[in-house]
């Protein structure tokens, strides 16, 4: 019986795509650095299904990615690190593991294209920097960078490139350009791009997903880079205020990791999806001081966000997600309403206690001038 391999399979959503293999009766293999980071201590996390066998090792080690693709017929890559404030400040250990992780991994599959059917690699929003915006005199155009001046001077909304009038959000498409913001999704886009390219070189299936705001149980608490639910919820349970900067209403797109799994499932085998690059999310809106106020209200009455007013180097304004291409080609939409997935991650949150690290984390930022 052949495998599934899941790089990554003891982080947040590799977790718990591997409970749901198991449950379809798959063969699945982890391999996970255990990173500190994500995994305190470097021990497997207590929600690893032992029923998964788990080799711990790096993805730049060709042994350990050798050993990890002995007779495993699909591959889900989901391995690397995580966030934009952790790349902005240790760079060459970002691009090192995410694309020279990827680079590494795909050499390895190529030399077993005979026996690998397929390979999912996971994406992110950050790749699209910010995303897509419409001029009412110009109409759709791609998300420009916003200047530092503009930043300094507190004017937090994206500008027409050829007018300079602000511009609406509208629902970013794959087929928008991608312009990365920070070091951690210039190296997303290598992988997804590395992934695609290659797989089309040599006739390899592959399919890049691009996962927009995922939250929901078991993401990493005591990571200050994680998602944006999770760093909030966090700095509630240890009492503090969640902090919010620019001034609350950037708009983000949060899918919960149940609907993550099912479209990353569906990309194992849907017969369209290789080949493309695909949005994984809601298409929904949400405000970013929205999201720490229902958060608060659930798991700390009375501990308001404090909006900053500050920026962050890497930081975008707007991004929420076009979603017909999976409905298309891997027949997916998000089913669970925002309601229900944030009752189970404050349900899951409320149980757990946490080292926050989110102030020691901002002060090394701000040492190396990356938050104004």
């Amino acid at each position: 019986m052949s495998a599934v391999l899941v790089t990554g399979g003891a982080g947040f959503i590799g977790s718990h795509l591997v409970d749901e293999l198991l449950a379809r009766g798959e063969r699945v293999r982890v391999l996970d650095s255990l990173d500190p980071l994500a995994h305190p201590g470097g021990e497997p996390p207590d929600h690893l299904n032992g029923e998964a066998e788990l080799l711990v090792g790096d993805l730049r080690d060709r042994d350990a990615v050798d050993r990890a693709l002995e007779g495993v017929d699909r591959v889900l890559h989901l391995g690397g690190t995580v966030g934009n404030g952790e790349s902005m400040v240790n760079v060459r250990s970002a691009v090192d593991v995410n694309s020279g992780g990827t680079a590494n991994l795909l050499e390895a599959l190529l030399a077993r294209r005979d026996r690998v059917r397929r390979a999912v690699v996971a994406s992110s929003m950050v790749v699209y920097g910010e995303g897509a915006y419409r001029c009412a005199l110009h109409g759709r155009v791609a998300g420009p960078a916003r200047t530092l001046d503009q930043l300094r001077e507190r004017r937090w909304e994206p500008l027409c490139p050829r007018c300079g009038t602000v511009l609406d959000p509208v629902p970013t498409t794959e087929d928008d350009a991608l312009r990365p913001a920070s070091v951690y999704g210039v190296t997303k886009r290598d992988q997804e791009e590395l992934t695609l390219l290659l797989g089309r070189a040599y006739s390899l299936e592959t399919v890049a997903l691009r996962y927009l705001n995922v939250y929901g149980p078991r993401q990493a608490l005591g990571n200050p880079y994680t998602g944006v639910a999770a760093i909030f919820a966090a700095r509630l349970l240890s009492g503090r205020r969640p902090l919010v900067f620019e001034d609350g209403a950037q708009i983000r797109d949060l899918v919960h990791v149940s609907d993550v799994v099912r479209a990353t499932l569906s990309a194992l085998d849907a017969p369209a999806a290789p080949g493309h690059a695909i949005n994984v999310a809601t298409g929904r809106r949400l405000t970013i001081a929205e999201l720490a106020g229902l958060l608060g209200a659930a798991l700390a009455p009375g501990l308001e966000p404090e909006v900053t007013g500050e920026f962050r180097a890497g930081d975008i304004r707007h991004c929420f997600a076009d979603t017909a291409r999976a409905r298309e080609l891997l027949g997916f939409d998000a089913t669970v309403p925002f309601e229900q997935g944030m009752g189970e991650l404050v349900e899951w949150v409320g149980r757990q206690t946490v080292d926050e690290r989110g102030d020691e984390a901002l002060l090394m930022l701000r040492e190396r001038g990356l938050v104004g």
